[in-house]
């Protein structure tokens, strides 16, 4: 069984997309091929506006993918907000060749937004403001042929870029001062930290319903290993002092990969890991290997500044390789 991730960067349609969906499906439908992708884990997959309707579909996800493998495959699809549904930008995506037996979509489930006095806001706040998440995370129950299924929570946390201050932008990269980019800048790592806390609460209740459950995290983690939001997922013996609880702990999967080898994306030269697979103790010893596809990786800062129209995606995909043939509860794989 192979289980893929894959950033495809604001898959989306003209106008709104500066590139022809045609030239990103050249660049992008042969990556995802050589995925032989069995569940393929996609994040920044935007959708489009049906004349007629009051919802969005992703009518650029489904043009992409024609003609591919995963064009038939069972989908499911994060939704947020009061009317639920997709969003206009950086939707989650999972496709699965095994059956979808159920999805939930889990924005402030188990954490509540905290409160926060802005201090260089221009009008200053009347009273403080909530913190919110902006996209939720994509819990998806996959059916296993032996009757058990694997939780796979696709994800994409907050990128450390700052959030808008009120009265302290002049421009949509250029602040009025330091302290205006600097508050900004802690609040985008608070909701980081936030979705990153709520992944891993979402995790313990997995393991709360079975401790033996086979949980796989999957998506673009915004942050190295050992920075704050993989140590709030991984939840390490180390950083809690008990080691009664190291079974409770995830496995970071793409610390397998060679370490001149693991780096999903390239920023100013800096190659950097940002996507991650993570496991449970269960999934573990099925594991048989991990890749990153990242032979053809552009530099996105620099690209930025000097491609026109980039079709690509400046992420690697993630494949995830498991036996899982005749396995039981918690057991390793047979031969």
């Amino acid at each position: 069984m192979r289980i893929a991730s894959f950033n495809l960067e604001s898959l989306d349609l003209p106008p709104k997309a500066r590139v022809p969906l045609e030239a990103r499906a050249e660049m992008l439908r042969p990556q995802l091929e050589r995925l032989d992708a069995d569940v393929l884990c996609l994040q920044e997959v935007n959708a489009q506006k049906i004349p007629g309707t009051g919802t969005r579909q992703l009518v650029a996800l489904d043009a992409l993918l024609a003609g591919t493998r995963y064009a038939s495959y069972q989908r499911a699809v994060s939704t947020s907000g009061e009317a639920g549904g997709a969003t206009d930008v950086h939707n989650l995506v999972t496709l699965s060749r095994l059956p979808i037996v159920e999805q939930r979509s889990l924005l402030h489930c188990y954490v509540k937004p905290p409160l926060h006095e802005r201090v260089t806001a221009r009008p200053p706040d009347a009273e403080p403001t909530p913190i919110r998440l902006d996209r939720p995370l994509l819990l998806t129950e996959i059916a296993l042929a032996d009757g058990r299924r694997l939780a796979v929570i696709n994800v994409h946390l907050r990128a450390p870029l700052a959030t808008a201050i009120p009265g302290q932008k002049e421009a949509p990269f250029v602040w009025k001062s330091v302290a205006g980019w600097a508050e900004g800048y802690y609040t985008a790592s608070v909701k980081r930290a936030l979705q990153a806390l709520e992944l891993r609460l979402a995790v313990d209740a997995l393991l709360d319903e079975a401790p033996q459950r086979l949980v796989l995290v999957a998506g673009d983690l915004n942050a190295e290993d050992h920075e704050t939001p993989l140590r709030l997922v991984i939840g390490a013996e180390e950083d809690t002092g008990n080691g009664r609880l190291a079974a409770r702990a995830l496995v970071l999967l793409d610390r397998a990969i060679p370490e001149d080898r693991r780096f999903s994306i390239v920023h100013y030269g800096r190659p950097q890991m940002f996507d991650h697979m993570l496991a449970s103790r269960a999934l573990l010893a099925h594991v048989q290997g991990i890749e990153v596809h990242n032979e053809t990786l552009g530099d996105e800062a620099l690209a930025y500044a000097k491609v026109a129209v980039a079709p690509g995606s400046y992420h690697a995909p993630l494949v995830l390789t498991l036996n899982l043939d005749g396995a039981g509860t918690g057991g390793g794989p047979t031969a």
